[in-house]
This record gives C-alpha cells, sequence and structure tokens, in this order.
C-alpha cells in the first residue's frame, strides 16, 4: 500500500487490515479494494489539510471535511455506487479505531451516503455488507440479543438464506459448526447451504450466550421472552442500524440475501450454481442478478477501456 498519514495512522491501518484479515475472514479481493479506498480519501485528507493526517487530525475531522472528500470524488468522475463504497470503509475504519481507543469522530455519523440509481434486485455493497454486520453486535439491548441478530444476518449475508428460513431453523438443526445446512424454502422445497466458518462461529457464540432454552425442535431464534423471533424485530433493529449508520433505505434483511448472490456473481460464481443456493424453482429469477453486476462491469470496463 502506498505511504499514507503519519507513522500512527499508518501503523492503525496495519492493525485495521489484520483485523479484517483474521477477525472479520475479508478475502484478499475485498482487503486490497479497502486499502485501496481508505488510501484515496487519506491521500485526500494530505492536499486537503496541507500536511498528512494525523490521529488528532481525523477526530477532528468536521462535516464539510468528509463532504469535500464526496465532491472530490464526484469531480474524478467515481460513480455514485463507488462513493457510497468508499464510505462504508472510511466508516469501517473509524469505527475500528474507536473500539481501540484512537479516535473518535461522531460528525461522520451525519454524512448522508450518496444516493445510487434503483435496481432490482437491491444489492448492498461488500462494505456495506460488512458495516451492517460488524455493527449490529453491539446494538442489542443485552448482549445475547445482539449476538442473536448477528447470527440471524450472518446466515442471509454468509449463506443466502431468506429471513423466514433462518428464523425457522430449529435448535437441533443450530449450524454451530462448518459443513451444510438443510434448508426447507419456498414450496417446501429443501436445498443444501454451505455454512461458511465465521457464520458457524456467530451462531455457535449466539448460542453460547443465549439464556433460554426451547428444547432441540423449539425454534434457534428467540425473543426477550423465550419465544420465537419476529421478523419485525430484526428488521426494526436493521432499520435503526442503517439509520445511524448512514446506510440507503435499501439495506434491509432480505438486502443482504440479494448481496449474497451479487457478490458470488462478481467474484465469478455460475448462475446454475447460484440458483441451487437461493433455491430459485427457475433460472429466470436468478438472472436478475446479472443486470445488478452490469452497473459494476460498465464502471470497470469505462475505467480499463483505452478508448473510454
Amino acid at each position: 500500500m502506498a505511504e499514507v498519514a503519519d507513522l500512527t495512522v499508518a501503523r492503525a491501518v496495519a492493525d485495521w487490515r489484520a483485523w479484517l484479515a483474521h477477525e472479520r475472514r475479508a478475502s484478499r479481493h475485498t482487503l486490497d479494494a479497502y486499502e485501496r479506498d481508505l488510501a484515496q480519501f487519506l491521500g485526500f485528507l494530505t492536499g486537503h489539510l496541507g500536511q498528512e493526517a494525523s490521529l488528532a487530525d481525523l477526530a477532528a475531522l468536521k462535516p464539510g471535511d468528509f463532504r469535500a472528500f464526496l465532491a472530490a470524488e464526484q469531480a474524478r468522475g467515481r460513480a455514485k455506487t463507488s462513493a457510497a463504497r468508499s464510505l462504508s470503509v472510511i466508516r469501517n475504519f473509524f469505527r475500528f479505531l474507536g473500539r481501540r481507543g484512537l479516535a473518535e469522530n461522531p460528525k461522520l455519523a451525519t454524512i448522508r451516503t450518496p444516493k445510487r440509481p434503483q435496481s432490482v434486485p437491491k444489492a448492498l455493497t461488500i462494505p456495506e455488507a460488512s458495516e451492517l454486520l460488524d455493527a449490529i453486535e453491539s446494538e442489542g439491548s443485552e448482549p445475547w440479543h445482539g449476538a442473536r441478530d448477528a447470527a440471524v444476518l450472518a446466515l442471509l449475508y454468509g449463506a443466502g438464506l431468506r429471513l423466514g428460513e433462518a428464523l425457522a431453523i430449529t435448535r437441533r438443526e443450530a449450524p454451530t459448526e462448518q459443513g451444510s445446512l438443510t434448508v426447507l424454502g419456498k414450496g417446501r422445497k429443501s436445498r443444501a447451504v454451505p455454512i461458511l466458518p465465521l457464520v458457524a462461529e456467530t451462531v455457535a457464540a449466539y448460542v453460547a450466550l443465549c439464556p433460554h432454552n426451547p428444547g432441540p425442535d423449539g425454534p434457534l431464534f428467540l425473543g426477550a421472552r423465550g419465544g420465537p423471533l419476529h421478523p419485525r424485530l430484526v428488521q426494526g433493529a436493521v432499520a435503526k442500524l442503517r439509520r445511524g449508520l448512514g446506510l440507503p433505505e435499501t439495506a434491509t434483511p432480505h438486502a443482504l440475501r440479494h448481496s449474497f448472490a451479487t457478490h458470488l456473481l462478481a467474484e465469478g460464481a455460475d448462475l446454475r450454481a447460484i440458483q441451487e443456493l437461493l433455491g430459485h424453482a427457475s433460472l429466470a429469477t436468478t438472472q436478475r442478478y446479472t443486470k445488478v453486476d452490469l452497473t459494476r462491469l460498465l464502471e470497470v470496463h469505462r475505467a480499463a477501456h483505452p478508448r473510454s
């Protein structure tokens, strides 16, 4: 990575990258994209402030400084989707700094994410999805509530489940280990979905903290009093969180399932494999995701083509 800010900030960036790699298990592709976006922001600050930014400078940034960066991004022709992704990365980094006690900047929460062109299905960017998953755990009124919500969202984004499918899982079926989970979807059709290690760990953490035991055939995800978790509680928690993070209104639990498919497609996954993972009866339904990814492909084409 190119040199960024002073040595203290540079060390914080290195620690942030290590945290993303080892704690969040981000892919090399994601790490590189995050690092590029953050380097662009820190490079902008060097010119904007007239010096390399220190941690104290980051903490002292005003809303106008963040808006100046977004304006500069627009002036150099970056798409709104890219600017939104950059802002998500910046928020992720600042949240990391806050957790480590290195810098706090509440002014960042006042910056609205640039509106993106509407597309169906409405997927989040990779940084936005990560931001939502990272922050949800700290939102619950009790530690186990946050762990529960984190586990639900992990299944939506990490396994492509519908919210109803996740809430239908029993305690016996709890995917607390890497492997596969059999899901009963629409039309009572069952499908096997792979469970990533991080998803399994998130579910296991919730199970360990949950004070209620509904029995092996009871629901895995429970409300505060031990009854089945209502989907509106999950939707409400995400709605509250997205406002605090400045994420778009399209950042809903179901958007994480769309994001699961869109990001797999962007990484080269086979369309029919995605169809199987999502449980779509028709390939035509899955093909909607090619239209979503077309925006990203056009952006890459414009940036790379010699005659663009």
